[in-house]
Order: C-alpha cells, then sequence, then structure tokens
C-alpha cells in the first residue's frame, strides 16, 4: 500500500474502543442505548472535525445536524468492549456524512457481533463565527457510483428535514408533576412524560453549544421512561428514526426533554420525543423547538424475552391522527426489512 493510501486510510476511518461499565446500564442490566448513540455521535464529531480542518484555511468544529434511522440489532452487556468505527462516506460543500458501526466484543472468548449501525450527517462551523458554515474538502470515492449513491442518500435526507420542520409547530403539554391517578391506563396522557435539564459546561462543545450525543441520551431516557410508565416492565431501545437538529442549543439554556407515545404494534411501541429550548442568558429570551425523533422500544420479561406490548387507548382526534402516521412508518420499516432480507438470501 503507497504512503499515500495509508494516510487516507487513516484520515477516512476512526476506530474507538472502550469497556462497558456497571454505570452504563439500564435497568434490565444491559447497556443503556442513550450511551450508545452518545459513543456513536462522538465518533462522527471526530472524524468530521479531523476531516473539515485537513485542508488549509479557517478552523471549525463539525456539529451534527441529523441522525439517520439507527436500528439496535444486538444488546450490549456489561463488561463487553464496545467499539465503535466511523468511516466519511460522502461530502457536499458544506456536509459530511458519516457511517458509524458498533460492535460488542467478548473479552473472555474475543467474539464479536454487530449491535448498531448509524448514519450522521455534520455541518462544519467556524471556531470564530458559530452561524459560518465552512466548506468541507471534498473526498475521493472508489467509482463515480459511489458518489452517486452518496448524493441520492444526502438529497433524501435533505427533502426528509424539510418536512420534519413542518412539524416543529406541534408543541407537547409539558408534565413535570403529572396526575396519573386521573388518567387512565395505557392512554396517551397516562404515560407522557418529560425531563428538564440546566445545560453546563460539561455538555457543551469548544463553541459553548451542546454536543449532540448529550441531546440523544437525554432524549432516549425520557423515551425509556414513557415505555416503561406504558408497559410496566423491563423495556430497551430497538431502534431510532431520523433525529433532527432543527437549532443549536447554548450553554445556559433550560431544556425541556418531552415525549409521548404514538402508536403500538403488538410487540413494539413508538416514542415521539422533542427537545424543547429556553435561553435564559443573553439579549434575547425564546422558546424554540431545537430537536425531534421517533424512538422505538420493545417490552421484555424479567428473563429479557419478548413480551407483549399494551395496545393504545385513543381518547382525542389528534392522536388517532398520530396513531395512523405512526402504523404508516411502522409497515414501512417492515417492508424496508423484509426486502432487505430477500435480497440477502438471494445473494
Amino acid at each position: 500500500m503507497r504512503p499515500t493510501a495509508i494516510r487516507r486510510f487513516l484520515e477516512g476511518l476512526l476506530i474507538h474502543a472502550r469497556i462497558m461499565r456497571p454505570d452504563d446500564a439500564n435497568i434490565a442490566g444491559n447497556v443503556h442505548g442513550g450511551t450508545i448513540l452518545k459513543m456513536i455521535e462522538e465518533a462522527g464529531a471526530i472524524i468530521s472535525t479531523r476531516h473539515c480542518n485537513s485542508k488549509s484555511g479557517e478552523k471549525c468544529v463539525a456539529a451534527l445536524a441529523r441522525v439517520e434511522r439507527t436500528d439496535f440489532l444486538s444488546p450490549m452487556c456489561i463488561g463487553e468492549v464496545g467499539h465503535v468505527s466511523a468511516e466519511i462516506t460522502y461530502t457536499s460543500k458544506h456536509s459530511v456524512e458519516v457511517q458509524v458501526n458498533v460492535l460488542a466484543e467478548n473479552i473472555l472468548t474475543g467474539a464479536k457481533r454487530l449491535t448498531n449501525r448509524a448514519t450522521l450527517w455534520y455541518v462544519p462551523l467556524s471556531l470564530t463565527n458559530v452561524d459560518k458554515v465552512t466548506e468541507v474538502p471534498p473526498i475521493q470515492y472508489e467509482n463515480e457510483g459511489k458518489e452517486e449513491e452518496g448524493k441520492k442518500r444526502y438529497e433524501n435526507q435533505k427533502l426528509e428535514r424539510l418536512e420534519t420542520k413542518l412539524r416543529n409547530g406541534d408543541n407537547i403539554i409539558t408534565v413535570i408533576n403529572p396526575d396519573r391517578q386521573n388518567k387512565e391506563p395505557y392512554t396517551v396522557g397516562y404515560s407522557q412524560s418529560s425531563l428538564i435539564h440546566l445545560v453546563g459546561p460539561s455538555d457543551c462543545t469548544l463553541h459553548g453549544y451542546v454536543h449532540g450525543g448529550v441531546t440523544m441520551k437525554l432524549m432516549d431516557e425520557v423515551a425509556g421512561i414513557v415505555a416503561a410508565r406504558h408497559c410496566k416492565t423491563n423495556i430497551v431501545t430497538a431502534s431510532v428514526d431520523a433525529i433532527n437538529f432543527h437549532r443549536k442549543i447554548q450553554k445556559g439554556c433550560i431544556i425541556t426533554i418531552s415525549g409521548r407515545i404514538t402508536f403500538t404494534s403488538n410487540k413494539s411501541m413508538e416514542i415521539e420525543v422533542f427537545v424543547d429550548a429556553d435561553t435564559l442568558v443573553g439579549d434575547t429570551q425564546e422558546r424554540y423547538r431545537a430537536v425531534s425523533a421517533f424512538f422505538t422500544f420493545v417490552s421484555l420479561s424479567k428473563d429479557l424475552k419478548p413480551l407483549p406490548v399494551p395496545q393504545l387507548v385513543l381518547e382525542a382526534e389528534d392522536e388517532k391522527k398520530r396513531f395512523e402516521e405512526g402504523k404508516g412508518r411502522y409497515l414501512q420499516t417492515k417492508a424496508k426489512r423484509q426486502t432487505q432480507s430477500q435480497s440477502l438470501t438471494q445473494q
């Protein structure tokens, strides 16, 4: 391998590993889904920032703009080693696509298995002017086909982001001390939950804005609370639909992470999560929608076997509408999986 090829390989690929500790566990005893999401985002941020500063020019930090659907293929256990590998697969003028794989290794036997796949999009922000998006150095592709495939993914995520922005006016009612005694079990209002967090320095990037991984971990925690209240069992994250980062969240903001159940199938439940930010420091004080996503959870028995999910009791027209929208996403995902399974069988 030529020296230039070695350098390109090292610049375009990041591998990180760490052992999973007891404080990484959820109540089921596996690694918390939010912890894995945070590890994925950290790897993406490192490789994107390195790439965007690989050429001479204005220094910048890569900020997370979007996370595509992420599936939790297998649970990771405490004591295993989590291997996160990140690779840049496409660049546009102002954005970077990073694909991340997560493997779990049994440190005693050396056996490894794939637990997560994710695709993330980053934009480089100037270190001296956070509102300025700098240009991204182009990468070299194996062939024109790879570049065209990346361009299609780029255009698709742009369209999906625009569609998501139309939903931002749908404000969720913050639930801090819900009167659950007056709510019927298995209704949206019974399980709806919120968490309030003051953004501190440890949550932030060099710019003083919240790390995407910190936000995703908090969102996963709230979604997990909603799922646990609905099922009253052990629950685990099964997948995360696209997470869209609409606006930056600055240090000193108070963020409210709110979740509500939108759809249930026999074996899973979809939970919509919003992050709203209140600016308390600065010239202008406002409240705005910063992040939104859909999480899918499954219910587990004490021996971690799948359980049926109690069906959602719908009371209002807007709940029925969201249920049908969730059902559409569920059927679309199911069809994609069947298509992928068939293509793998035919290979």
